[in-house]
């Protein structure tokens, strides 16, 4: 099954196509775990910070010609849900709302701090957190096992009140690819593992576990986890 991942939830985003084996398409059709093990990237190409709108298509459209593929040889997408940008997610969200709808094909959604908790090389309850600026955090809690992570919660938290949030989950290690909030979590005797920030490839192979296992969603059912509104979304509230 080809794949299709996309991810501009943050300041630069990125497309991947990967593969997993055409018989592995469903828990019913194959074994999800069998897939996910013989994924495999085909190639990833990164989009620039503030040109999402305009060069996903095009960089789409390249990279599936470079590869000798068309749109039609897709057999799935997995979308980078957020938290991020309000604008990003929307550019890339509706890319795969249009595809999918047009191919009829399933989509898969994966939390960047999901991925992020599941690049931790440890197993149990485990953090992720990534800035959010204006002092805040988006943080994540989940199960982590076996390279996947079962989300129990995502909230947006003061940076201040990350160490208390941290002691009440009873979570054994916090992962962020901000060296500030390791800093801020290390001071506090919490236990941190500093990772670079999911891109496009961490997302393609969770997405690619969920759809082998049928955890997808509808089109109208796609939507972003912004944590925190937009700011023309509180203006317009305040106008009110």
């Amino acid at each position: 099954m080809l794949i299709l991942a996309i991810d501009t939830s943050g300041p630069s985003g990125g497309i991947t196509l990967a593969a997993t084996p055409a018989h592995a398409t469903s828990a019913r059709s194959g074994d999800p775990e069998a897939g996910a093990a013989s994924f495999r990237v085909i190639e990833s190409a990164p989009i620039g910070g503030g040109t999402f709108s305009a060069q996903l298509i095009p960089t789409l459209s390249a990279l599936l010609s470079k590869q000798g593929f068309s749109a039609k040889d897709l057999g799935g997408f997995a979308a980078a849900s957020g938290p991020g940008s309000f604008t990003g997610l929307r550019v890339g969200l509706s890319a795969i709302k249009g595809l999918a709808e047009v191919l009829h094909k399933p989509i898969a959604v994966v939390s960047v701090l999901e991925a992020l908790a599941a690049a931790s090389a440890q197993k149990g309850k485990i953090a992720a957190a990534l800035d959010a600026g204006r002092k805040e955090a988006f943080l994540g809690f989940y199960r982590v096992a076996n390279g996947t992570a079962a989300h129990e919660r995502e909230e947006l938290a003061a940076q201040v009140e990350l160490a208390g949030k941290l002691r009440d989950a009873g979570c054994e290690l916090l992962v962020t690819s901000d060296p500030a909030l390791a800093q801020l979590a290390s001071t506090a005797n919490i236990h941190v593992q500093l990772a670079d920030r999911p891109g496009s490839q961490a997302i393609a192979r969770l997405g690619a576990r969920k759809l082998l296992a049928g955890e997808t969603i509808s089109v109208d059912a796609l939507d972003a986890n912004y944590l925190r509104r937009s700011d023309a979304e509180l203006f317009f509230k305040g106008q009110r």
